[in-house]
């Protein structure tokens, strides 16, 4: 087997050649707890299932709701008229559990009913669907949209608190404590499916701390739309800009204390994307008047593409689409190993150890000194994306990793 650094990086991971026919599904139930289309994991959702469809082995996709029109209605099958809409006074993890549950329940269904040979899902969204497909012996595969649920940490099954959480839960009264996807769930979904598939190096090397063979493990990183997400002209000052939930977990907190720290002369920071309630106090006690809060905007391409640099200092992340989408606009990146697989440390970025606001400032003080070099930087990562992380790179990777699958399960 490929060394680990060849097999979870952009540009060694990428197969040559097309799989054989023989080993490629011939009916794939695709299914997904979110929308189809649309932002965050929908717009990867329909990447997957665009590429089954082109190439003719898509059978159907189980959805909550159906926001694309690349794929057929008749592929299709949406619930955004399921009764679990009923819920939605819910908390928001009870609801987004219910609707995961119910999806599951859905797509296990179909499974069960064996008009199709490949089961494709997503962690947290497919517990009863990879029974099915087990039971059925047909290959199956999940998506992780961020690391295995330990995060690197080495624990049991289900630990002593979870256990008492489940016995003190027991009964009907209990039911919205119920509906929450919990971390044994997805544990048994990882123990149950054929293969693994991640998006980052980092994501990768979680599931092998926790004992995941490797040959279970894919990488199908990221991908972006280079036409949709193209460079502009550079902007007359310098223009960092964060696109993403405004929340601790992706560094917000800290962009806000370095770029009070630093207090640059002719600069911007810009945030896209909705201000949560964690970080509101962080903003009120960090914002400067250069801050400029947009809040959750329709086109994220017309704002990277008139700005300098582009930060994301996230924690925790799979492959942030943030960052593809950036590094397509031409914009050299600020993040952390943990946001992804973008950035090569001074060729298209910088990188700097999460939760480390000083390393963040240092690193925002050496883009703006450099302004005059960032041009050059955000060509790298531009031609970085058109080599190895289009969408259509995305969809090759995934139809290997459909192959690796069979192959695993056949032996």
């Amino acid at each position: 087997m490929p060394p680990l650094a060849d097999r979870f990086s952009p540009e060694t991971s990428l197969p040559v050649g097309e799989p054989s026919a023989d080993l490629l599904p011939k009916r794939l139930l695709y299914a997904t707890g979110s929308a189809l289309g649309g932002s965050g994991l929908g717009s990867t959702s329909v990447e997957s299932a665009r590429g089954a469809y082109q190439r003719g082995f898509l059978g159907k996709v189980v959805c909550n709701g159906n926001v694309q029109r690349a794929i057929p209605a008749r592929y299709v099958r949406s619930l955004h008229l399921h009764p679990v809409r009923g819920l939605s006074w819910l908390d928001s993890d009870e609801y987004y559990g219910a609707k995961k549950r119910y999806a599951d329940w859905i797509a296990a269904r179909k499974v069960r009913h064996g008009r199709y040979d490949f089961f494709h899902g997503w962690s947290g969204d497919s517990f009863q669907s990879l029974v099915e497909a087990r039971l059925k012996g047909i290959p199956s595969a999940i998506e992780i949209p961020t690391w295995h649920r330990n995060k690197g940490s080495n624990k049991r099954g289900e630990t002593q608190s979870e256990r008492k959480a489940r016995l003190a839960h027991q009964g009907w009264k209990h039911w919205r404590e119920w509906l929450p996807i919990d971390r044994p769930r997805m544990l048994a979904e990882y123990d149950l499916v054929d293969v693994i598939l991640v998006q980052s190096r980092m994501a990768a090397e979680s599931f092998l701390a926790a004992g995941i063979a490797e040959e279970r493990i894919v990488y199908v990183a990221r991908g972006v739309d280079p036409q949709r997400y193209a460079p502009g002209p550079p902007p007359e000052h310098f223009r960092l800009i964060f696109v993403g939930a405004l929340i601790k977990r992706k560094g917000v907190h800290h962009i806000l204390a370095a770029w009070k720290k630093l207090n640059l002369k002719n600069a911007e920071l810009v945030l896209c994307g909705t201000l949560h309630g964690e970080m509101k106090p962080f903003f009120n006690d960090l914002a400067t008047d250069s801050v400029n809060l947009l809040g959750h905007i329709p086109n994220v391409q017309q704002e990277l593409a008139r700005s300098s640099a582009f930060i994301f200092p996230s924690e925790c992340e799979g492959f942030a689409k943030a960052t593809v989408e950036a590094a397509a606009c031409g914009l050299p990146l600020i993040t952390t190993r943990e946001g992804g697989d973008m950035v090569i440390d001074g060729h298209n970025g910088f990188v700097v150890p999460a939760n480390d606001p000083d390393a963040l400032a240092d690193a925002i003080n050496l883009a703006y000194d450099k302004h005059s070099d960032l041009q050059q930087m955000g060509l790298h990562g531009r031609n970085r994306v058109e080599n190895y992380l289009t969408w259509d790179h995305f969809r090759h990777r995934l139809l290997h990793a459909y192959a690796h699958a069979k192959k695993i399960k056949n032996h």
